[in-house]
């Protein structure tokens, strides 16, 4: 049993090893970077043409033009048309600027000491107040002041170099109360060709109390001196909600996170992105001010989206830059750089991208560049095929010199090998004879039955010599001698005739 859970224990182990560098591809978790090139400053502010009627006097118009501010603070990009998410508070005041350019034009032109703000104020002079009076708004027909008001929305983006003019934008929806979602489409020049980076937005703010956030914003206009001011931060309880938004809280209670985050909302960060730890989701906007800061949901955010008719998407900057993102975050350094230069030719002047890229190159190919190592990492060497030709050859030696004694223990005394050529025949004939003349003949000498071609092992044989014995012709075997009566030519033993003279031979 202690076995079995031993290797169950290596097997999980193993499995989860083996799943770590799949899910560290999926999503560089816990980074802003995916968001933070989406993040631009919103600057509001009224235009306002003025013309005042002074009827105390010779009759005059006098015209003057003010830009009113109305709001800062920071915006996320929803889709790469530009679609623009901010708080309503930025782009819109309950204050009335009309009052505003009353007071103005009234103490410039009739040089008279009212506060230059958006109260409505009384002077001593009877002609002079009954002509401010009748220069606030609303217009009447006795109005003494004509007064037009145009709101101007102006875009950041987080460009290198910066951008010193903006891109104007138009206000398409605001929602009931300030700290409501606002939604903006720009009206000038787009930055790339495929459109703008956009930010992703996540399905739901997380539950559980404590969970890690980064707020990313603008403290001012983007450009050399000025970056993105990044802040971590974590959820207090309760859900996001419209009217009191979700909380902040240290878990650990050495930070005042409200306190913080409240100052940076002062600074600029009105509007700024909660951005998830988990997967780096926008889930929702800061709002407060002060003392106090919180979030609205990204509910909120996409409610307001559609009522607005704008849908949130990403496009091809976002795939080309998260794909590089991963790899960079995964320490794939030499792969990375490829990417981050894609995105910078569809979208010149991303300086997230610029700075990843330059961290890219520098790295590339060097220690810690994971994807150098594994380029690098001796590959597996194949097989060579000389061990089986050399395994080939000697089996097939191995197979024909078994063949070959086979063949020969196979063998009957009966079979005689294949006679020699003529020439060669001669030769040994002629070297037998010679060897004989020389020495003492001896008989052959059989092979050893358990000899192979190469060993012949000779059997000791007596040497013996057999006499010469002397043939004696006796009387009755030396051939008969005939001669022909004829002629007297000597006859062979079987002529009949005479071959000289032809005379029949007696027998």
């Amino acid at each position: 049993m202690a076995r079995l859970t031993a290797l169950a224990g290596g097997v999980a182990a193993t499995l989860v090893l083996l799943a770590l560098p799949a899910a560290a591809h999926e999503h560089p978790s816990g980074i802003t970077d995916l968001v933070t090139p989406a993040v631009v400053r919103v600057e509001a502010s009224s235009h306002v043409e003025i013309t005042l009627l002074d009827h105390i006097g010779e009759l005059m118009h006098v015209e003057r033009s003010y830009d009113v501010p109305l709001g800062v603070g920071t915006g996320i990009v929803v889709n790469p048309e530009g679609a623009i998410v901010t708080l309503t508070r930025v782009v819109k005041t309950d204050k009335d600027v009309a009052v505003y350019a009353a007071n103005k034009i009234f103490a410039e032109h009739h040089k008279v000491k009212i506060p230059i703000d958006f109260e409505r104020h009384k002077v001593k002079d009877d002609l002079l107040e009954h002509h401010l009076k009748e220069c606030y708004p609303p217009k009447t027909n006795v109005s003494t002041c004509i007064i037009n008001v145009t709101t101007n929305v102006t875009i950041f983006p987080n460009v290198s170099p910066a951008d010193p003019k903006g891109i104007k934008a138009d206000i398409v929806k605001t929602g009931p109360q300030p700290d409501s979602p606002a939604v903006l489409i720009p009206t000038g020049r787009a930055v790339g060709s495929v459109g703008m980076p956009t930010a992703p937005l996540a399905d739901k703010v997380p539950d559980q109390q404590g969970s890690p956030t980064n707020v990313a914003g603008f403290t001012d206009r983007p450009g050399a001196n000025v970056k993105e001011t990044v802040e971590i931060a974590h959820l207090g309880k309760g859900g996001g909600g419209q009217d009191a938004g979700r909380s902040f809280a240290d878990p650990e209670k050495k930070v005042d996170e409200p306190v913080k985050l409240g100052a940076l909302v002062d600074r600029g960060l009105l509007g700024a992105p909660v951005i998830g730890d988990k997967d780096g989701h926008v889930i929702g906007m800061l709002i407060g001010g002060g003392k106090e800061a919180r979030m609205i949901g990204v509910r909120e955010i996409l409610a307001a989206l559609a009522k607005a008719g704008v849908a949130p998407r990403r496009g091809a900057i976002d795939a080309a830059f998260e794909a590089a993102l991963t790899r960079y975050h995964t320490k794939y350094y030499t792969e990375a750089a490829p990417g981050f230069q894609r995105v910078l030719e569809l979208y010149p002047g991303n300086v997230v991208a610029a700075k990843l890229l330059q961290t890219s190159l520098q790295k590339r190919g060097g220690q810690e560049d994971a994807g150098s190592k594994q380029a690098v990492a001796p590959a597996p060497r194949s097989m060579p095929l000389w061990p089986f030709i050399v395994a080939a050859g000697v089996l097939f030696v191995a197979a024909g010199a078994g063949a070959y004694l086979l063949w020969r223990r196979r063998r009957t005394p009966d079979d005689q090998p294949e006679q020699p050529p003529p020439l060669v025949a001669a030769a040994a004939a002629a070297a037998a004879a010679s060897s004989v003349s020389s020495a003492p003949t001896s008989p052959p000498v059989p092979l050893d039955e358990g000899a192979n071609q190469t060993v012949v092992v000779r059997r000791s044989q007596p040497f013996q010599v057999i006499p010469q014995q002397k043939q004696v012709l006796t009387e009755q075997d030396q051939p008969s001698v005939k001669y022909c009566t004829a002629c007297g030519m000597r006859l062979g033993a079987a002529h009949r005739f005479c071959g000289y003279c032809g005379h029949p031979i007696e027998t």
